[in-house]
């Protein structure tokens, strides 16, 4: 019994770490760094480097400036962009350490999966707020964001002292993301065409107006 639940508690915190670090890496760090510090819960061999408070204070002047960052339209978006090299990498590496001292194939077992979870969920964080940041004002990109920071760092706790729930809840997520990516991915090409759109518009019509005037000069000229 005390095995099963261990195996349980090692595969919530492995996709609860790779889910999270997907939506926020620095919030997902600062959190199991912090409920180990304080001994609310005890990490795997592997992970417990994240609760030196070195890597405490790292992980949360970051995410201190992840906080600022993510709740400007436009710059959010950026962030996200320069994050997929960061959070994917960093999921997967906490989701391989999250499964301890085991066979090395179960590691690398861990890693790929983490990876993947981590992948999706940030698609999903990254691709809504470029459909969220075409709103003209900012508090749905606000709400959006908070609401992002308390998923993370509640999401963490759950899987720490709920597992069995929390990998209930995180097959329905991957359900729900599955129905969601492909009409993100379909208002993210919207609103691209859209942008890009009235970009050439707009120097079409530029360059029928300056067209218009060399004639008109031409014209002048000739009649003259």
């Amino acid at each position: 019994m005390e095995e099963g639940q261990a195996v349980v508690g090692a595969v919530a915190l492995m996709l609860g770490a790779s889910w999270a670090s997907g939506i926020n890496l620095y919030a997902a760090i600062l959190a199991l760094g912090l409920m180990g510090q304080t001994g609310a819960i005890d990490l795997p061999a592997n992970l417990e480097i994240i609760q030196n408070p070195l890597v405490i204070a790292a992980a949360g002047i970051m995410y201190l400036v992840e906080f600022v960052a993510d709740k400007v339209p436009g710059v959010d978006t950026g962030w996200d962009a320069l994050h997929t090299f960061v959070r994917i990498p960093g999921g997967a590496v906490l989701a391989a350490a999250a499964v301890g001292e085991t066979d090395p194939a179960l590691q690398v077992a861990a890693f790929l999966l983490g990876g993947g979870m981590a992948t999706v969920s940030h698609a999903t964080k990254a691709g809504s707020r470029v459909v969220v940041n075409t709103s003209p004002e900012p508090f749905s990109n606000i709400g959006l964001s908070l609401a992002e920071d308390v998923a993370v760092f509640t999401g963490m706790w759950a899987a720490l002292n709920y597992p069995i729930l929390f990998i209930v809840l995180m097959v329905v997520f991957i359900a729900f993301a599955a129905w969601l990516l492909p009409k993100i991915w379909r208002g993210i090409k919207r609103v691209f065409s859209w942008l890009f759109g009235t970009s050439k518009a707009q120097e079409e019509k530029g360059g029928g107006a300056a067209k218009a005037q060399e004639e008109k000069g031409g014209g002048a000229a000739g009649g003259g």
